[in-house]
């Protein structure tokens, strides 16, 4: 008979957890707050992966050595977040996660100095709402969130100086209501946001679009730095 060799078993466990934060300023706690004062909030929790792989093999039953002769290399998966170059600009914008609360949306735009040199910014961002080509959509874009809710703070037009590698943040918020049935509800998939009116624009893809229903406004925070927590 021929020995059959053994394999050693190893157990491969993988723990993820998801903290939201938006802009460093409570964005998603005053949502939740304005539409259910009395409910706490959900916290964050964490939970393992199994080894189950597709096809039925675990990881536990791979050998520790691959036959003589095989090559096997792992797939190069892009990177989801375009960091990889800094725009002629010197800053970066990426947008948040789209936070919902029966109708009311908002995320945040967070702009990164990714240059070699201060970068400063005061006030509100120029955002225009783009379709599926990118042209733009008749949406009013307005100057602090007032119109829309006063669940999200403005802290108003004020100087914020970025150094090499800081960051600010702009809240975006708006309503899924459609009050006209005639009239097509909104749902953009790009903005076309620059810090300032006059400065490059970048073309953001937020997750989900942005559904705006038939309300036609979608209001801007002033820029705030990021602080160090």
């Amino acid at each position: 008979m021929i020995p059959i060799p053994r394999r050693t078993a190893s157990r491969v466990s993988l723990a993820a957890a998801l903290i939201l934060a938006v802009g460093g300023c409570g964005l998603g706690e005053e949502i939740d707050r304005e539409v259910n004062p009395d409910r706490d909030l959900p916290s964050a929790s964490a939970s393992s992966a199994g080894t189950e792989r597709p096809g039925g093999v675990r990881a536990d039953e791979l050998p520790e050595q691959l036959p003589s002769g095989l090559d096997v290399r792992p797939t190069e998966v892009p990177s989801p977040d375009p960091t990889d170059t800094c725009p002629s600009s010197g800053v970066r914008m990426l947008p948040g996660l789209v936070e919902p609360a029966m109708g009311l949306r908002a995320m945040t735009v967070r702009l990164t100095n990714c240059g070699t040199e201060p970068y400063t910014v005061n006030g509100y961002p120029s955002v225009q709402v783009l379709d599926e080509d990118r042209e733009p959509v008749d949406v009013r874009v307005l100057r602090g969130p007032e119109e829309i809710t006063t669940g999200v703070p403005d802290p108003g037009p004020h100087e914020v100086t970025l150094k090499p590698g800081e960051s600010a943040t702009t809240s975006l918020v708006w309503r899924n209501t459609v009050t006209e049935a005639d009239v097509p509800a909104v749902n953009a998939p790009y903005l076309r946001v620059a810090p300032a009116k006059g400065r490059p624009a970048q073309v953001l893809a937020p997750d989900g679009g942005l559904d705006l229903g038939t309300t036609g406004r979608l209001a801007t925070g002033a820029w705030t730095k990021v602080r160090d927590s």
